[in-house]
């Protein structure tokens, strides 16, 4: 039963893996110190927060969200760590747009939930006024136990005041660098030109993501939503009435100084219809399932409906894998426990009274997995009718490349919400795939390994081989991008330092949609990274400074992608240096990397480039067992997105892509 805790109260926690979801009305950026007996932080390194979303035992989102979930692991906070406080702060306190205090939005609500969901304490945070940055609570340890305490101590000076009355002395710093990280968030891709439209007034907009987390984020515990870029509408932001614009966005019809609308309509009055409600099932027969239907979740779109329903899909698996697992574990215990308690009794040594206890702790043993299987095999029935119907109803940027609609493909008109990169499964459920749906625009590049020799079915593969997969599994996440994007919104580089990607690279080539010929030698490594890293400076410069328009005239505000071949082949001390602050600096502003490489041949540079790998989302040409889910840890099988054998799908494809875009420069 869930404790609702009312402030200075708590409550004990009885598991060290937890999640802290929070609910306000509004953006916020969410953020996790840790600090001693005494309360103190010891340092920037002792709190979590956007700009440094990871620490130990922590994990928080990089961008502010009306829904953040936060993953603890109390286990592995040092010993020094006697508190951890969860921290809410209001952006728009900082000068952005939107409310500025606590007392202007509705209470935000904070639980503290299990990995699988179940809610152990929650916490409404009321009584708040002009206060801009909240402790909404703390996990703290007592006689070698933690509880969690709600807390709701609000200050009006923000996250400045906050750390500063915990013991900070870089108090201010810490802030600024918060507020910083805030807004490479908030401003995350370039705000392009006014689009040009051939039906009527329907303008190219982007998408943004509905909420909940990252299929692609897995691996990294459970990041919050991601707000829209520059103009951006939220795909699932209900708020007061409908959805809302993005900071800095409106809907009115003047232009506002910065060359945006402004809306002169009442923040709060409801303006748009709700949201349609999802087709509903047929009445099911007496003891029978109700049967699926693509698209019954929630949503302001089918797309974001279908996006949802996959995510759905996900979490239902993971739990029931978890749930089967978690039988079985016990049924181990139990019956090691009963065996042992029969030999440890002399009296059951003889004749053959311990031969039955044996067989009937077996016995039991065998009762419950087999009740555990059958639970597991009723859900992954469920779950595998479910997918039938949604496989077919998925949109490009959701489906395989064997769905039919990429028959009847034509080039976008706005940027999808999320796409596939594949598909994961768990070896408790092979009949059921789920799509691996990453949310645009990307967060984070790509790495495709090209070192791995084994695959999972015991089979081997030689070097030369894998490389060719990866490059293979490259083009192929690559043409799904440019495909998603609308024209002349999506810009590819290839670096290809000794030509090995040639055969592979041909769809992409031959179509014409590169920005040019793949780059080669070492001249021409030097020349794509220069300009990519110039790029990156110039509209860093221009989003600090808010001026985005100040870029000089033609700049390419696209998103622009850059493909490496064979690294480390063809870099020098200085290549590295580059390629290492596009990772870390480029996805903030449009700029994203996809490596196609083997870790161990650039071993020689050391621990130079554990930063970058650990950046990128790794990902295999061929099945392995290597993502987990933030809740549970299950490794999931990854199994890249495969081109049917014969198949023309992905050059027709690419064939429109590049004639969209000529008709579009023209």
């Amino acid at each position: 039963m869930t404790a609702e805790l009312v402030r200075g109260q708590n409550h004990p926690l009885s598991q060290s893996r937890l999640e802290i979801r929070i609910s306000a009305g509004t953006p916020v950026a969410a953020a996790a110190a840790l600090s001693d007996e005494n309360g103190r932080i010891h340092g920037t390194e002792w709190v979590a927060h956007p700009g440094a979303p990871v620490q130990p035992g922590l994990e928080v989102s990089r961008q502010p969200a009306a829904d953040h979930r936060l993953a603890v692991d109390l286990d592995a906070v040092t010993e020094a760590v006697h508190r951890v406080s969860v921290l809410l702060a209001l952006p728009a306190a900082n000068g952005g747009a939107g409310p500025a205090r606590f007392g202007a939005v509705a209470a935000p609500f904070v639980a503290v939930t299990g990995l699988d969901g179940t809610e152990v304490a929650s916490y409404t945070i009321t009584g708040l006024d002009l206060e801009s940055a909240v402790v909404a609570l703390e996990l703290y340890r007592r006689q070698g136990a933690w509880k969690v305490r709600a807390v709701g101590q609000g200050y009006a000076g923000g996250l400045a005041e906050l750390f500063a009355d915990q013991g900070l002395s870089e108090a201010a710093q810490l802030a600024a660098g918060i507020d910083e990280a805030v807004a490479r968030g908030l401003a995350r891709s370039v705000q392009a030109p006014p689009p040009r439209t051939s039906e009527g007034d329907r303008s190219r907009q982007a998408a943004a993501p509905a909420v909940g987390p990252d299929h692609g984020a897995a691996p990294q515990g459970a990041p919050g939503p991601v707000p829209p870029a520059y103009g951006g509408q939220p795909a699932g932001g209900q708020g007061q009435g409908g959805p809302q614009p993005a900071y800095g966005g409106a809907t009115g019809p003047h232009a506002s100084a910065g060359g945006g609308p402004v809306d002169y309509s009442h923040p709060r009055r409801q303006t748009s219809a709700p949201p349609p409600p999802p087709p509903a099932a047929p009445p099911a027969q007496p003891g029978q399932p109700t049967r699926p239907v693509a698209g019954d979740a929630t949503g302001w779109s089918m797309e974001e409906r279908l996006y949802n329903q996959v995510w759905g899909m996900f979490e239902d698996l993971a739990r029931t894998a978890a749930a089967y697992r978690s039988a079985v574990d016990f049924a181990e215990s139990r019956m090691d426990k009963e065996l042992e308690q029969a030999l440890s009794d002399p009296r059951s040594r003889i004749g053959g009274q311990g031969d039955a206890a044996r067989e009937a702790a077996r016995a039991r043993y065998t009762q419950l997995v087999d009740q555990a299987r059958a639970s597991l095999d009723r859900d992954v029935a469920q779950l595998v009718a479910e997918s039938e119907v949604v496989e077919p109803a998925l949109p490009p940027a959701f489906a395989r490349w064997d769905n039919p609609c990429w028959h009847a493909y034509r080039v976008p008109m706005e940027i999808p919400m999320a796409l596939r990169l594949g598909d994961l499964r768990l070896p408790e459920a092979e009949s059921i795939r789920i799509p691996m749906l990453l949310r645009l625009p990307l967060e984070r590049g790509l790495w495709i390994d090209s070192g791995r020799t084994d695959s999972l079915d015991g089979s081997f593969t030689d070097s030369h081989d894998m490389r060719r997969l990866a490059m293979d599994t490259a083009v192929a996440h690559a043409a799904r991008l440019l495909a998603v994007y609308p024209a002349g919104e999506f810009t590819v580089h290839v670096v290809d330092p000794a030509g090995s990607g040639a055969q592979a690279l041909a769809p992409l080539t031959q179509t014409g949609v590169l920005a040019g010929p793949p780059a080669q030698g070492a001249a021409g490594v030097t020349e794509v990274l220069a300009r990519l890293t110039q790029r990156v400076d110039l509209v860093q410069m221009a989003l600090r400074g808010g001026a985005p328009d100040a870029l000089p005239p033609g700049f390419d505000t696209s998103q622009q992608l850059l493909i490496v071949n064979d690294f480390p082949h063809g870099f020098d001390d200085r290549a590295v240096n580059q390629l290492r602050y596009l990772v870390d600096e480029g996805p903030s502003v449009g700029v994203h990397l996809m490596m196609v490489a083997d870790r161990e041949e650039s071993a020689g540079y050391g621990p130079l480039l554990d930063p970058l790998w650990r950046a990128l989302l790794r990902l295999t040409p061929v099945p392995d067992d290597h993502l987990a889910d933030p809740w549970v840890g299950h490794a999931w099988t990854y199994e890249p997105p495969a081109v049917p054998h014969g198949s023309e799908v992905l050059r027709e494809v690419l064939t429109q892509v590049a004639e969209a875009r000529r008709t579009w420069n023209r």
